[in-house]
């Protein structure tokens, strides 16, 4: 296969943007890629966009706004992992010789809905029965604590920590740190979850350009190699589910180490789908990066924190960065890059080398979650 890269990346700042449309904010990232880069709309061979709330076509009418017409153009739904997919579809094109760029853009605006829980899928058995997310892992964060000793405040302590680093982003939507009395006074939710252990609904973009060796070596552009990309579903079944293991994210990354050749010690950040605290446990474990049952003890040590064992969610996470469900798996990777390339500004991992993404969701009967993505990207040069 061909090595496969990313050689530049865009945001548009995570918040609250009621006037502007899901393809203005997919515009506004893929029109800063294109000028920070150099790379003109017809040397882009393909374009994927992630999204699972803009709406039909709305791949097309974020790229043709930017001169990307014509080429094959894909929108991909695969609920919170929509991004990473579409990422994941894109490295797949260029591995395999199809294409040497290829434009990813990942858009939501969840503005659009007024606020509360996402609405879910209908005709499935268990949101009919009043299912909604914070519910969810609710229910995930009592029995972990149940079965590890760990206690609100250790759910608290990720807070704390990933709002204290998005207050260093100023990509992030939640721009102010906070304190674990602050967390702790913050209104209920969920037991146990108060509002600050919840990632906010957000809205915004982020486009990131992939391509072949050969292109990013004309292009002259600083780089990260992507060494795995992989996506897999939940696996269908109706028997008991152990609620503290999330098995999608366990395969899916059993697979992207097996790809890529690196082991969950070599990682210096990762980037985890932290929707809600207790997500930051149950994925560190799942991904290698901590013992099963002691992550929270990892967070508390500070192993996660920038210039720890390994930095986890660097960039505040969903519960700082926010959460425009199309949007984040693009974003992840756009501050992997960021990173990997030493351009992170306050945010900077040292001497960062090897990067993990993951995003993960989609709340349907059966499974434990509907899709998981995760990419390892390595420093070049």
């Amino acid at each position: 296969m061909t090595n496969v890269y990313i050689a530049g990346a865009a945001v548009h700042p995570f918040g609250k943007h009621k006037t502007l449309s899901a393809a203005d904010l997919g515009v506004s990232a893929a029109a800063t890629l294109l000028a920070d880069t150099g790379v003109t709309p017809d040397a882009i061979q393909a374009g994927f966009v992630g999204s699972v709330y803009g709406g039909s076509l709305v791949a097309q009418r974020i790229l043709q706004r930017v001169g990307v017409s014509g080429q094959p153009v894909f929108t991909i739904e695969n609920a919170c992992a929509s991004g990473g997919s579409a990422a994941n579809l894109a490295w797949q094109g260029i591995a395999a010789g199809v294409y040497d760029c290829v434009l990813v853009v990942g858009v939501e605006n969840l503005s659009a809905f007024g606020g509360g829980t996402l609405p879910l899928t209908t005709a499935d058995i268990e949101i009919d029965q009043g299912v909604v997310m914070p519910a969810t892992y609710a229910m995930r964060a009592q029995r972990y604590l149940f079965e590890t000793g760990a206690t609100v405040a250790d759910l608290t302590n990720v807070a704390v920590k990933n709002r204290g680093n998005g207050a260093l982003n100023p990509r992030a939507h939640l721009r102010k740190a906070v304190t674990a009395e602050e967390v702790e006074a913050s209104r209920p939710v969920a037991d146990p979850f108060n509002l600050f252990h919840c990632c906010p609904n957000s809205d915004g973009a982020a486009a990131v350009l992939l391509c072949s060796e050969a292109f990013a070596k004309q292009l002259g552009r600083p780089t990260a190699r992507i060494r795995a990309s992989v996506v897999r579903s939940g696996q269908f079944h109706t028997s008991y589910r152990d609620m503290t293991w999330p098995d999608i994210t366990d395969r899916t990354a059993s697979a992207a180490y097996e790809m890529s050749g690196i082991t969950p010690a070599d990682l210096d950040l990762v980037e985890l789908h932290d929707a809600f605290a207790i997500a930051e446990f149950l994925h560190a474990e799942a991904l290698g990066i901590a013992e099963r049952g002691k992550a929270y003890q990892a967070v508390a040590d500070g192993e996660f924190n920038i210039g720890g064992r390994v930095a986890v969610s660097p960039s505040g996470g969903l519960l700082s960065r926010g959460h425009p469900v199309g949007a984040s798996g693009v974003t992840q990777l756009a501050e992997a890059y960021w990173q990997l390339i030493g351009t992170a500004g306050d945010l900077q991992v040292p001497n960062a080398q090897v990067a993990l993404t993951h995003t993960t969701g989609g709340g349907i009967f059966g499974v434990d979650n509907g899709a998981c993505s995760v990419h390892i990207l390595t420093a070049e040069g």
